[in-house]
Protein backbone atom coordinates (compact mmCIF):
# COMPACT_ATOMS: atom_id res chain seq x y z
CA UNK A 1 0.00 0.00 0.00
CA UNK A 2 2.91 2.31 0.76
CA UNK A 3 4.09 2.29 -2.84
CA UNK A 4 0.65 3.47 -4.02
CA UNK A 5 0.70 6.38 -1.58
CA UNK A 6 4.21 7.33 -2.69
CA UNK A 7 3.17 7.10 -6.35
CA UNK A 8 0.14 9.29 -5.71
CA UNK A 9 2.24 11.82 -3.79
CA UNK A 10 4.80 12.04 -6.60
CA UNK A 11 1.98 12.48 -9.12
CA UNK A 12 0.53 15.34 -7.08
CA UNK A 13 3.98 16.91 -6.79
CA UNK A 14 4.50 16.74 -10.56
CA UNK A 15 1.02 18.19 -11.08
CA UNK A 16 1.92 21.10 -8.80
CA UNK A 17 5.15 21.69 -10.70
CA UNK A 18 3.22 21.70 -14.00
CA UNK A 19 0.79 24.24 -12.53
CA UNK A 20 3.61 26.47 -11.25
CA UNK A 21 5.29 26.39 -14.65
CA UNK A 22 1.90 26.99 -16.30
CA UNK A 23 2.20 24.02 -18.65
CA UNK A 24 -0.37 21.37 -19.41
CA UNK A 25 0.05 17.67 -18.85
CA UNK A 26 1.44 16.03 -22.00
CA UNK A 27 -1.58 13.73 -22.35
CA UNK A 28 -5.12 13.53 -21.02
CA UNK A 29 -5.15 11.28 -17.94
CA UNK A 30 -7.23 8.47 -19.47
CA UNK A 31 -5.06 8.30 -22.57
CA UNK A 32 -1.91 8.34 -20.46
CA UNK A 33 -3.15 5.47 -18.30
CA UNK A 34 -4.13 3.39 -21.32
CA UNK A 35 -0.69 4.07 -22.78
CA UNK A 36 0.96 2.89 -19.56
CA UNK A 37 -1.16 -0.27 -19.62
CA UNK A 38 -0.06 -0.86 -23.20
CA UNK A 39 3.56 -0.49 -22.15
CA UNK A 40 3.13 -3.06 -19.39
CA UNK A 41 1.38 -5.53 -21.70
CA UNK A 42 3.98 -4.98 -24.43
CA UNK A 43 6.77 -5.54 -21.93
CA UNK A 44 5.33 -8.98 -21.19
CA UNK A 45 5.00 -9.87 -24.88
CA UNK A 46 8.78 -10.22 -25.27
CA UNK A 47 9.19 -13.11 -22.78
CA UNK A 48 6.21 -14.88 -24.34
CA UNK A 49 7.67 -14.62 -27.84
CA UNK A 50 11.09 -15.76 -26.55
CA UNK A 51 9.52 -18.83 -24.94
CA UNK A 52 7.65 -19.62 -28.17
CA UNK A 53 10.79 -19.25 -30.28
CA UNK A 54 12.67 -21.57 -27.90
CA UNK A 55 9.76 -24.03 -28.19
CA UNK A 56 9.12 -23.81 -24.45
CA UNK A 57 5.56 -24.19 -23.19
CA UNK A 58 3.56 -21.05 -22.47
CA UNK A 59 1.05 -22.28 -19.93
CA UNK A 60 -1.79 -20.46 -18.21
CA UNK A 61 -0.02 -20.93 -14.88
CA UNK A 62 3.16 -19.35 -16.24
CA UNK A 63 1.18 -16.43 -17.69
CA UNK A 64 -0.63 -15.86 -14.42
CA UNK A 65 2.49 -16.06 -12.26
CA UNK A 66 4.87 -14.18 -14.54
CA UNK A 67 2.93 -11.78 -16.76
CA UNK A 68 -0.23 -10.93 -14.86
CA UNK A 69 1.68 -10.47 -11.61
CA UNK A 70 4.00 -7.94 -13.25
CA UNK A 71 1.20 -6.07 -15.02
CA UNK A 72 -0.98 -5.76 -11.93
CA UNK A 73 1.84 -5.34 -9.44
CA UNK A 74 0.46 -8.12 -7.27
CA UNK A 75 3.01 -10.78 -6.42
CA UNK A 76 1.90 -14.37 -7.00
CA UNK A 77 1.41 -16.44 -3.87
CA UNK A 78 4.60 -18.08 -2.72
CA UNK A 79 4.48 -21.82 -2.17
CA UNK A 80 4.69 -22.79 1.47
CA UNK A 81 8.00 -24.32 2.46
CA UNK A 82 7.83 -26.97 5.16
CA UNK A 83 9.51 -26.03 8.40
CA UNK A 84 12.24 -28.21 9.85
CA UNK A 85 9.88 -29.30 12.61
CA UNK A 86 7.43 -30.57 9.95
CA UNK A 87 10.08 -32.60 8.11
CA UNK A 88 11.10 -35.85 9.75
Amino acid sequence: MKIYVVSLAVGVLVGCIYALLQVRSPAPPAIALIGLLGMLVGEQAVPIVKKMLNREPVTAVWLRHECVARITGVAPPTPSVPREADVE
